[in-house]
């Protein structure tokens, strides 16, 4: 037997549920963990309250990025995996493979490998956000020397990945956060600037910062009517890739500001490459080789004990964090 995490109904972080099941088998093309750590992200509470891109199937299982112990593997699958330490990629559906529990069963296309200079809870705090972030600004951004990048939501996990990744580009990360209170933190992480939101005029602050140029890359995972104000701040030919929605408001398109720089908007998800096998190949090469050699370092916020599963996820959605929130399980 072993315990899960399933919830029966939508709602907050309080509908999840610790059960007793069996050990699950693994299938055709599928491995079974035994799950160290796990990591947290936006994706799981926006799942359990019914606002994600994927509706869950009730009951459901929730988690996408977990690093654990390889303990049986499935047909057609290597059994050298068997004993290694692996986390996961988040290249599944949460309704089919949801991994937050003692044991989880996942796709083997889904495993990785880690550097042996990570712990467990930072190789489960690691691949969502770096990948997120490589798709945008490395695959389809081009990040380079001398440009500037700016970061809405930098204190999140993918906004710190995001950091990590303009620095070791030679381009200049510029962190956009609503209040001071996480100003110095930020820039203890890697941020070149940051603009306060809710304090300064960002487009004035980013022409400041760049010399009038503005910002040629913008990371965005909140949209909602903000984007205008980005547009205002970006360069000519600027791109401002939207990877999420947390504004949960209508995300208007800045036509005149696109007519004045040729601005492109761009939806964009970590799909991109999860879905791609030579995309994620390179993506897997880049990330795992900048957290072996320490460029990328996972920053864990706070951690919690499995038990306390519904408190770890309440403190994801008090956005008091900076980084990573992880959920140690064994």
């Amino acid at each position: 037997m072993a315990t899960i995490v399933r919830f029966h109904e939508l709602g907050g972080p309080e509908v999840l549920k610790f059960e007793d099941v069996p050990l699950q088998e693994p299938g055709k093309g599928e491995v079974r963990l035994r799950v160290q750590a796990a990591g947290l992200n936006r994706a799981e509470a926006l799942y359990f309250r019914g606002q994600y891109l994927e509706q869950a199937k009730l009951p459901s299982r929730i988690g996408y990025e977990v690093a654990g112990v390889v303990e049986a593997v499935g047909e057609g699958v290597d059994a050298s995996w068997i004993g290694k330490s692996v986390a996961t990629i988040p290249a599944f559906s949460m309704s089919q493979y949801g991994t937050l529990g003692e044991q989880a069963v996942v796709p083997a296309f889904a495993l990785t490998g880690y550097p042996a200079n990570l712990t467990p809870e930072q190789a489960a705090a690691a691949w969502m956000q770096y990948l997120t972030a490589y798709g945008a600004l490395v695959l389809h951004g081009k990040v380079g020397a001398g440009d500037f990048v700016s970061i809405p939501a930098a204190s999140s996990s993918v906004g710190l990945a995001a950091i990590q990744i303009v620095r070791d580009a030679g381009a200049t990360a510029i962190a956009v956060t609503r209040t001071s209170a996480k100003k110095d933190e930020l820039i203890g992480l890697g941020a070149h600037h940051v603009i306060v939101s809710g304090e300064e005029d960002y487009a004035a602050r980013m022409k400041e910062i760049t010399g009038g140029k503005g910002s040629r890359l913008i990371f965005d995972p909140v949209a909602g009517p903000y984007v205008e104000t980005l547009a205002a701040g970006a360069a000519q030919d600027g791109i401002l890739f939207i990877y999420g929605g947390l504004s949960m408001q209508p995300t208007p398109f800045p036509l005149m500001q696109s007519f004045r720089t040729g601005l492109s908007v761009r939806a964009y998800t970590v799909r991109e490459i999860t879905t791609k096998p030579d995309r994620l190949t390179a993506g897997k090469k880049y990330v795992f080789e900048r957290l072996a050699d320490g460029r990328f370092v996972p920053k864990i916020s706070k951690m919690f004990v499995y038990k306390d599963t519904v408190e770890a996820y309440q403190y994801l959605e008090s956005n008091e964090q900076v980084g990573k929130v992880v959920i140690r399980v064994l």
